[in-house]
This record gives structure tokens, C-alpha cells and sequence, in this order.
């Protein structure tokens, strides 16, 4: 199968694009960054002014993925456009360019469960009202319309993943990054929120599979897909079983104070997700332990 994978730089990117070529897949790259390991195979991308018509002239591909854009959600209220255009208009911009020269080509959008909000109903299913907290979550919601709008009218075969929360080796960013920032410092710290908020964790290997399992099963109707483990796990417990990793004392607490556009508890109903064929092969305990030992070396 020949693939593309736009934002192959990026953290899930970079993994999908290796979990992908070891698969014996033609696995071509695009993104905003130049520093590439096969340039043969890689598309440079303008950040201000993406065309992806010269994308989908030069070569057909059987399945693009889509990995661009940003996942920051106090950025996105400080700058919501800036959101709005790598988020939601980079979706438009490629499906566009799919429907006028591969509209053959399948397109798997990576979304986000931030496009919930806050659910009225643990677990959330797919067909739950969204309700997003934040400009981050709204152009993740457009940006899942848009692809709807191309299947209903331009026959593009299209589905999006609303992504819980991953994590692992390669994150930056994000809770347990974050942590171990702090945790390396010696100082006592604390951390926003009371640790009773609770969130539905996805190691990165696991999405891959996960993505793969969609590439060949999905229908590919505008479809919705939750993608988690279907576990809810506090967040004090999370914290906890990361330091626990560490051979010294962290001394923490918890604040109480909430950030704006931040959900207070998930869990997916991942139905739909286990239909295809989905197990989960890392526990929380498991993935943590992996991503430890990785950024112990950072």
C-alpha cells in the first residue's frame, strides 16, 4: 500500500510513518519541517500558505493520513486563527486537493476527544452532542464536518478519529513530560486541577495499531471512531504510578485551580473500535514504564 502521511514530523507522525514502512508499506512524508530522514519520499510544506495540489499530482497513494496541525488548547485561545488554520482550514485544503486529482485516495483525519467537552454520560460514545471548551475543540469539531462535507458531496472517502489521550516515547509536551520537567528539578511543585479529574490514556504503539485496524476496516463513510482503551484513570492515580518509576521522593500537590478549555472526566466507548479487531496491548503501568526509560536519556 503506498501512504501518505502529512505532519510526519510530528510525534504521532514520526511513529505511524516507521510503524507504517516496517509494515513493508510505501510510506511517503509531509510536513512543515525540512529535516528529514528519506528525502526522496517527502513533501516540504509552506506553513503559511499550504497547497497540496503538487502533493496529489505528483504521485497516487492508496491512504492519507493526516497528523498536521496544532494541539495546544491554551494556544488556541490566545490564538485561536492561528488554531483555525492548521486545525481546520489544512483539512479543507487537503481534501480539496484529494477530491481533484486522487479521489480514490482514503483520508483518516486525527481529531480529538476534545470536541466532547465535558460528557454528560461516562463512557462517551461516538454519537454524544459536542460540546468543546475551547477554539482547539471547535476546529477539531469543523474540521470532522469538513469531512463529512467531501464525503456527502465529492464522494471522498473519508473518517475521523476523535483521539483520548496518547502518550509515549517522543512526547514533548503534555502531563508526563511535564512532570518529569518538574519532578527532575528536586524543588516541591504543584500541579493545576485537585487529581480527581480523570482521563482515558492510549500508549502510542497501540494507536498505531489502531490505525491500522481502521485503514482496513473502516467504512470510510465520514465515520466517527473513538480511539482509547476504555479505562478511566484519575489523575493523582496516573501521577502516582509515574513517580513511582523514579528511585527518589517527589514531593507535589495539587492546587486545585482549573485551566479554561481543560474537560474534568473521559472514558470512550471504544465499541465501535473493538469491532475492528482492537486489544489493547499496554496497560497504563506498562506504557508509563516505557516512556520513563526514554525520557530518562532526554
Amino acid at each position: 500500500m503506498k501512504i501518505l502521511i502529512i505532519g510526519s514530523m510530528g510525534f504521532i507522525g514520526q511513529h505511524l510513518f516507521r510503524y507504517f514502512s516496517e509494515k513493508g508499506n510505501e510510506v511517503w512524508g509531509a510536513d512543515v519541517v525540512y529535516d528529514y530522514i528519506n528525502k526522496d519520499r517527502f513533501f516540504l510544506i509552506d506553513a503559511s500558505n499550504s497547497d497540496y495540489n503538487s502533493v496529489f499530482q505528483s504521485s497516487e497513494y492508496n491512504l492519507c493520513v493526516n497528523c498536521s496541525g496544532a494541539a495546544n488548547v491554551p494556544e488556541s485561545l490566545k490564538n485561536p486563527l492561528h488554531d483555525y488554520t492548521l486545525n481546520t482550514i489544512n483539512v479543507f485544503s487537503i481534501l480539496e486537493a484529494i477530491s481533484k486529482f486522487q479521489p480514490a485516495c482514503k483520508f483518516i483525519n486525527l481529531s480529538s476527544a476534545a470536541v466532547y467537552g465535558n460528557p454528560k454520560h461516562l463512557p462517551v460514545k461516538e454519537d454524544s452532542i459536542p460540546d468543546p471548551l475551547s477554539p482547539y475543540g471547535f476546529h477539531k469539531l469543523q474540521a470532522e464536518q469538513i469531512c463529512k462535507e467531501f464525503y456527502d458531496f465529492y464522494d471522498v472517502k473519508t473518517c475521523s478519529l476523535r483521539i483520548f489521550s496518547v502518550y509515549g516515547p517522543g512526547l514533548k509536551k503534555q502531563l508526563f513530560w511535564d512532570l518529569y520537567s518538574k519532578a527532575k528539578s528536586g524543588v516541591p511543585f504543584s500541579l493545576f486541577g485537585t487529581g480527581n479529574e480523570s482521563r482515558d490514556y492510549i500508549y502510542i504503539l497501540d494507536l498505531m495499531k489502531v490505525i491500522e485496524l481502521v485503514a482496513q476496516h473502516s467504512a470510510f463513510n465520514a465515520d466517527i471512531i473513538n480511539v482509547a482503551n476504555g479505562v478511566e484513570i484519575l489523575i493523582k492515580d496516573v501521577v502516582s504510578i509515574f513517580f513511582g518509576l523514579f528511585d527518589h521522593e517527589i514531593r507535589y500537590s495539587f492546587s486545585g485551580e482549573t485551566r479554561e478549555g481543560d474537560p474534568v472526566n473521559w472514558k470512550a466507548d471504544i465499541t465501535k473500535l473493538i469491532s475492528y479487531g482492537y486489544q489493547p496491548a499496554f496497560t497504563i503501568e506498562k506504557g508509563l514504564e516505557y516512556y520513563y526509560k526514554w525520557v530518562i536519556n532526554e
